[in-house]
């Protein structure tokens, strides 16, 4: 396997992403116009709420869970997201329209606070209304992540407590993912695999985590992890095929043991992993990985239809 270091979010190169349309609160720019001040919630305090989402066939997949996540995420932190579901949906249409885009499209749909009357952090000082940022580009993942798969390495730093930063929230403050992210850049791999506070196998700093042992998919209780959309198509997906699938606490034993690991995310949709800490996983052949591709792909299809 070649040890070019890549990411779960490698994509092909795609010329018309340089002139990109860009949407800001309404207004549909060129990406070299696209701006929001440095009084932003966003910029100073990482205080915000994303999704990203998948254009496929003109249709977004799994829009609606898209949309609970994102809702479930802004009410939490008391977030006004300033229109509804039909709202969100019409400038994500008027933004494909206004870019040409159709299909293998990815979108970063972000939402902050707003800006602040002084760069301070209580909510009390963004008055200004809620900043709405949609970014699109054309984009397939690259054709390596499914040849060499991704090289992980075990981080120090852990997912955090529902009472520091619950990890299921979507924010924009993801330095606990990029500090992990760095840690695995200094120790050679790919992407860092995160333990739970009580030092279970949990996630990556970017995507969710699944093991194969003996045909049953693993994959941890989601105490601390993301509510990934994909991650939940995953598991229903094995319990309508007849998959065992177990939502359980493992610890890097049972890992280092796999016979195949895969990462979920909405871009790569189903990635596999070739080794962990230097360990490689299983004989590369990964069956029940490829099944559940099959699956999903089939899934995508139907939801985009």
């Amino acid at each position: 396997m070649s040890t070019e270091s890549h990411t779960t979010h490698d994509s092909d190169e795609d010329i018309r992403n340089r002139d990109i349309r860009i949407y800001v609160n309404g207004e549909i720019v060129h990406r070299d116009q696209a701006k929001v001040s440095v009084y932003d919630s966003g910029f100073l305090l990482g205080d915000g709420m994303w999704e990203g989402m998948r254009l496929y066939n003109g249709k977004w997949a799994f829009f609606e869970e898209h949309m609970d996540r994102f809702f479930a995420s802004c009410k939490t932190v008391a977030l006004d997201v300033g229109m509804d579901r039909a709202g969100i949906l019409d400038a994500l249409t008027r933004t494909a329209e206004a870019n040409g885009m159709h299909t293998d499209v990815h979108c970063r749909l972000m939402l902050t606070r707003g800006t602040k009357v002084k760069p301070f952090q209580h909510p009390s000082l963004s008055r200004s209304g809620p900043t709405l940022v949609i970014i699109m580009e054309h984009s397939k993942p690259a054709a390596s992540l499914q040849s060499q798969g991704i090289r992980l390495a075990t981080v120090p730093q852990v997912r955090g407590l529902p009472m520091s930063q619950d990890p299921k929230l979507n924010s924009h403050s993801k330095l606990n993912c990029v500090i992990a992210c760095l840690q695995a850049e200094e120790a050679g791999a790919d992407e860092g695999l995160m333990l739970d506070p009580h030092g279970f196998v949990n996630t990556t700093n970017a995507c969710n985590f699944f093991i194969v042992r003996r045909g049953e998919v693993w994959t941890s209780t989601g105490d601390y992890c993301m509510k990934g959309v994909t991650r939940q198509k995953v598991i229903d997906l094995c319990r309508d095929n007849g998959i065992p699938v177990f939502e359980k606490n493992y610890s890097l034993y049972e890992a280092y043991g796999a016979d195949e690991a895969f990462l979920t995310g909405t871009f790569g949709a189903q990635t596999p992993v070739a080794t962990i800490d230097g360990r490689q996983i299983g004989d590369g052949e990964r069956p029940v990985t490829r099944r559940i591709r099959a699956l999903y792909r089939d899934l995508v299809a139907a939801d985009t239809a």
